[in-house]
C-alpha cells in the first residue's frame, strides 16, 4: 500500500501533545511516534536495515525547511570522511593544507565543512608526514 512517512525536527524539545496540537489543524497523521534516534529511522524509511523489503532510493527522499539530507548524511560518517580525507592526503602526496583546500574545493565540495572544522588535525597530519618523509629522507 502506497504511504508516506514524515519527520518534524524542532529545534527546541516538543511534547508529544504540542506536536499532536500542530499538526491536528493540518489534518495530520493519525499515529505520531518520537523519533529517539534520526539514524535510526533514516534506516526504517529506506529499509536499510531490512533486506526481505524493497530498499527505496534515497534520491525519492523530499526534504525542505532548512533540512539538508546530504548534510545529514554526511555528520552521521564523520569517521568515514576523516578517513577519506586522510586518503587523500595520501594518495596525492599533499604536503600542504593549502593544496588540501583546493583539492576538497574542486572535488568533494560535501567534505569542505568537515576540513574546516577539523582544519588544525589535518594541518598538524600534513606537517607531522612532510616532517616524517625528511627525516627518512635526510
Amino acid at each position: 500500500k502506497a504511504h508516506k512517512h514524515g519527520v518534524l525536527y524542532f529545534e527546541r524539545l516538543k511534547s508529544y501533545s504540542q506536536v499532536v496540537a500542530l499538526l491536528e489543524p493540518l489534518n495530520g497523521p493519525e499515529y505520531i511516534e518520537i523519533v529517539h534516534s534520526t539514524v535510526g529511522m533514516y534506516d526504517y524509511f529506506t529499509h536499510a536495515e531490512t533486506p526481505s523489503k524493497e530498499p527505496y532510493n534515497v534520491d525519492d527522499i523530499q526534504y525542505g525547511c532548512g533540512f539538508d539530507l546530504s548534510e545529514f548524511l554526511a555528520s552521521q560518517n564523520q569517521t568515514g570522511q576523516i578517513n577519506e580525507i586522510l586518503t587523500i592526503i595520501d594518495n596525492k602526496d599533499i604536503r600542504e593544507f593549502n593544496d588540501l583546500v583546493r583539492v576538497i574545493r574542486e572535488d568533494d565540495t560535501n567534505l569542505l565543512k568537515l576540513l574546516a572544522s577539523k582544519s588544525y588535525f589535518f594541518s598538524k597530519y600534513i606537517d607531522s608526514v612532510r616532517y616524517g618523509r625528511l627525516d627518512r629522507e635526510g
